[in-house]
């Protein structure tokens, strides 16, 4: 298979991920040796300026795959290419400068005893080392106006301000040195739904003037439906389903991938008709220690197949960027 074939806009990646496997050892048991199989077997491209949403249940692997693009773990088979540059556990400057990640919580992202400017000033310092102190406040000031925070903001604390505007701290952070690609995970989830809106409107709009390129993660597929430009589903570890947003909800094949679209609430005619007919979750998610043989999903899966508990499906394509991991197709 090829995985030019899997990607949109594959003749300008700007991330390319190969094989990716984040193992995490355990121990032994019977003198076996133990894994938590977080990411397992993961191949995907990141077309340069486009919005991919990656979407799956707590334990997904989501994060993971995350932190692995940004270097915080050593991949324990496989590669991650970011501009055709190899990304280890160690990246050179200058990867640290183009790849940002905001997290969930800005509570715990922003240090507590420092200021917002002065947040915003270290990595101007680390990146940007001849820059002169004038500079860098003139820089300070420049990110939270990007970010619609008053400049008052820059003498705050943390503590001071409520959590949208930490996250709005945090995303500023991110713009400082100037990244070509931002790791979003989950930055909406713990907000309330106002200041959801104002952020994502806030992050399409930097998207637009700074040409960015996303991953956004999310456990919710409403909002992928609004952002996205395609959309992954991920399942204990691997890919289920890869699609161009409008083709993935109007058509979405793997039944695990139909279970989370069935859950999902709306309020008009219109996007309930676009809703498969209502499927009941069933089961809990196997523990990514002890994954079931066969396809991963099979326990959980209403239109289970005989062949499905022995035999691991492989990605197919059924579409132009459309692919799924399911003996049905």
């Amino acid at each position: 298979m090829s995985i030019a074939q899997i990607n949109s806009n594959a003749a300008d990646p700007i991330l390319q991920i190969r094989s990716l496997k984040q193992y995490f050892p355990l121990g032994k048991k019977g003198g076996q040796r133990l894994f938590v199989k977080a990411v397992d077997d993961v191949s995907l491209d990141i077309g340069r300026g486009e919005i991919l949403g990656l979407v799956g249940e707590s334990g997904s692997g989501k994060s993971t795959l995350a932190y692995s693009v940004v270097g915080l773990y050593r991949p324990s088979a496989g590669q991650i290419l970011f501009e055709g540059e190899k990304i280890g556990a160690r990246r050179p400057l200058p990867l640290r400068k183009d790849i940002q990640i905001v997290f969930q919580d800005p509570g715990s992202s922003l240090n507590p005893r420092q200021t917002i400017g002065e947040i915003l000033e270290l990595p101007l310092k680390v990146h940007f080392p001849a820059l002169k102190s004038g500079e860098r406040q003139k820089r300070v000031r420049e990110l939270l106006q990007m970010v619609e925070l008053p400049a008052a903001y820059a003498w705050k604390t943390p503590g001071a301000i409520g959590s949208g505007e930490k996250q709005m701290a945090a995303i500023a952070r991110a713009l400082a040195p100037g990244p070509k690609f931002i790791i979003l995970d989950e930055p909406t989830s713990a907000l309330d739904v106002s200041i959801q809106a104002k952020i994502i409107n806030m992050l399409l709009r930097l998207r637009r003037e700074h040409n960015l390129t996303y991953l956004f993660i999310t456990h919710d597929l409403s909002l992928m439906r609004n952002i996205a430009t395609r959309v992954i589903i991920l399942y204990l570890g691997r890919v289920a389903e890869i699609a161009g947003t409008e083709d993935f909800f109007r058509r979405p094949t793997h039944p695990y991938t139909q279970m989370l679209l069935s859950s999902i609430p709306v309020l008009g005619a219109e996007d309930e008709a676009l809703k498969p007919a209502r499927i009941l979750s069933q089961g809990e998610i196997p523990s990514p220690v002890n994954l079931p043989t066969g396809c991963s999903f099979h326990q959980r899966c209403h239109a289970v197949l005989d062949r499905c508990p022995g035999d691991d499906p492989s990605l197919r394509q059924i579409g132009a960027e459309h692919w799924v991991r399911c003996h049905r197709q």
